[in-house]
């Protein structure tokens, strides 16, 4: 079984009779992994990276991370990847072409060694990162902006945003705002001012437990307040009669139990 040291030494321990499973399973958990930024993954399309290339970057993190191989080969890499090595060395090139990566200079403690380096890959990623997270605020700010207009035509919608922001104590958000306008848009305002009113009531000043309490509405066809105090109602009796069964059925159960140990004591 073999694990591994700082600095990529390999330990081998001798083998010990038992599951393969498990040996398995302990050489799995021994032997590591790498981390993959989400962000790299999501953007890598983006600064022009092929499948290819990608797998390309990914066996390179590998191989630097358990065995501290700075730079590698298309021969290498070719022991890992299903491509021809003179396909990898290609992207290779295009790789270091484009300025995804480089190659520089690293000091291993004895001599000065050349390596990958990673730093051109993740300037250009925070690069597109930000151009994104600008577009997602730019987006955000037209949402906003759209639904502040609606508010101002709409009266209804108007009057249900004020009452959310006035049980809230705190303005909206524009994620939160657009939910409203959601409700506004399926259910009738007057059961969506019940719901925030009920969950006021309770304490319970989120959206997610007023949604809760429509889609309970929704499911059941009810469009009217007194729709809503008939089902109460009726649930509330249904309740009621479940609760008196159950008592009924333990109170005959015990009477059962008492009966046979009555039994029991006259014919012992």
């Amino acid at each position: 079984m073999a694990g591994r040291l700082n600095g990529g030494k390999r330990l081998v321990k001798e083998y010990r009779e038992g599951n393969i499973v498990s040996v398995f399973g302990t050489d799995l958990v021994l032997s590591g992994g790498i981390f993959v930024p989400n962000l790299l993954l999501r953007f890598y399309k983006k600064l022009g990276i092929s499948d290819l290339g990608m797998m390309i970057i990914l066996q390179i993190f590998r191989l630097r991370a358990e065995e501290g191989r700075l730079l590698v080969t298309a021969a290498e890499l070719a022991e890992y990847l299903t491509a021809e090595e003179a396909v990898l060395s290609r992207e290779l090139d295009e790789l270091l072409s484009k300025k995804i990566l480089a190659v520089s200079e690293y000091y291993d403690g004895e001599k000065v060694v050349e390596g990958y380096d990673f730093q051109p890959l993740f300037e250009r990623l925070s690069e597109v990162w930000a151009c994104a997270k600008v577009a997602e605020i730019q987006e955000l700010q037209a949402l906003l902006r759209g639904q502040q207009e609606a508010a101002s035509t709409d009266a209804v919608f108007s009057e249900l945003y004020q009452a959310f922001e006035k049980e809230f104590g705190r303005l909206l958000s524009p994620i939160e705002a657009e939910q409203v306008l959601k409700w506004r848009q399926e259910m009738p305002p007057a059961l969506v001012l019940e719901a925030l009113r009920r969950a006021v009531l309770l304490g319970k000043r989120n959206f997610k437990y007023i949604g809760t309490i429509l889609l309970e509405w929704q499911k059941n066809n009810l469009r009217t307040l007194a729709e809503v105090e008939e089902y109460d109602r009726s649930f509330e009796t249904g309740r009621r009669r479940k609760r008196k069964a159950a008592i009924s059925a333990k109170e005959k159960e015990e009477k059962e139990k008492k009966k046979a140990l009555i039994k029991t004591l006259y014919l012992s």
